[in-house]
């Protein structure tokens, strides 16, 4: 049996990085606000899981300076297990925590590229756990996934859910990742439940979509027709670079747990600093809803063959990466998004609009 347990989820400031090196300014913070943040947390029931957003590390420059892909893949991004993923097993390891967080990290098979990944370090310190995000933030994200190099992919790791969407069995329940904007699309979530999933770690959305509830609707959502927690905490105030005096709201609060009902059991709206979020954890809980309900344990429900049809028509394309780097935001629009649009209309899926004609 699992007992009830708390989730602490940082919100951290954030100072976006040149090198590697600048990493450890922001692991530096993590330490300090890990503690103060499990101190707290831990006056109410134990914390046993710990939350570290998409962006804690590294912050967002490659995305927002429209950097060179392998440039910072060579400058920037980390190796999973290395020295940073070393530093943050100090914080599972001195409060005998899980810890849950992300990065954009390397591949050994792919040198000069790199990729958004979800990780886990279990309170003895090891990584027990790697997820590598789906769906890229897509106007500007430089990070490759799996879907770009699909063939090189299901070779090396299979054609199955384990490849796409893995889980980790621990003993505080099965765990997986619904990065950042990887939230946004039911099939994620769905890949991991029926792998399943019981807790999802979401982490950060970036304003203006926290403001204008699209990360509510659609945590709440994955959680709901899941029946799996979603733990999404946002950003916390983002400086540019380690030297910048002005932070910038980059993320716009609104951070938040669901449960497996789709209700928010925790939530931190502030966002200008450094703070946290806790909920508790039910494991039990959700085990016996998903046992005993009769129309809200959904999964049961599915009528897979008739959802297969929804997705034979290939939409965005496979293996764009296999033999180049990452479009810059200006060349990607030109050749993913504009034509991606258009498609949509030849194959009559959607209606233009009458505006502007």
């Amino acid at each position: 049996m699992i007992e009830p347990y708390n989730f602490v989820g940082l919100i951290p400031t954030i100072w976006g990085i040149r090198t590697r090196e600048d990493i450890k300014k922001n692991i530096d913070h993590l330490q300090s606000l890990s503690k103060a943040a499990y101190w707290l947390a831990n006056l109410d029931i134990p914390v046993r899981l710990m939350g570290i957003p998409e962006g804690a590390l590294q912050g967002f420059n490659d995305e927002i300076m429209d950097l060179d892909h392998a440039s910072y893949a060579n400058s920037c991004a980390i190796d999973i297990p290395g020295p940073e993923t070393d530093q943050l097993a100090e914080i599972a390891k001195s409060l005998n925590v899980y810890v849950m967080a992300d990065a954009k990290a390397r591949h050994e098979d792919w040198p000069n590229r790199f990729f958004n990944v979800g990780f886990i370090i279990d309170p003895q310190g090891e990584v027990i756990h790697k997820q590598y995000k789906i769906s890229p933030l897509f106007p500007c994200e430089h990070s490759m996934c799996a879907h770009d190099i699909y063939d090189w992919w299901i070779e090396k790791y299979g054609n199955n859910l384990d490849a796409f969407w893995p889980v980790a069995d621990t003993d505080i329940g099965r765990l997986g990742f619904l990065t950042a904007s990887d939230a946004n699309y039911p099939e994620n979530g769905r890949g991991l439940a029926l792998n399943g999933a019981e807790v999802a770690f979401r982490g950060s959305l970036p304003a203006p979509f926290a403001q204008n509830d699209v990360m509510e609707i659609t945590t709440r959502a994955r959680a709901l027709e899941n029946n799996m927690y979603v733990l999404s905490p946002n950003l916390g105030t983002y400086y540019l670079l380690p030297e910048e005096e002005t932070p910038i709201d980059a993320g716009g609060g609104q951070s938040m747990v669901a449960n497996y009902k789709g209700q928010i059991i925790g939530k931190q709206l502030y966002s200008n600093g450094s703070t946290f979020i806790s909920a508790t954890i039910d494991i039990e809980a959700l085990r016996y809803h998903r046992e005993h309900a009769q129309l809200s344990n959904w999964l049961k429900d599915i009528r897979s063959e008739l959802c297969q049809l929804i997705y034979q028509q290939e939409l965005y394309p496979k293996n764009l990466y296999m033999a180049r780097e990452p479009f810059k935001h200006a060349e990607y629009k030109e050749q993913v998004i504009d034509k991606q649009i258009a498609s949509m209309f030849e194959k009559g899926i959607w209606k233009k609009s009458g505006y502007g004609k």
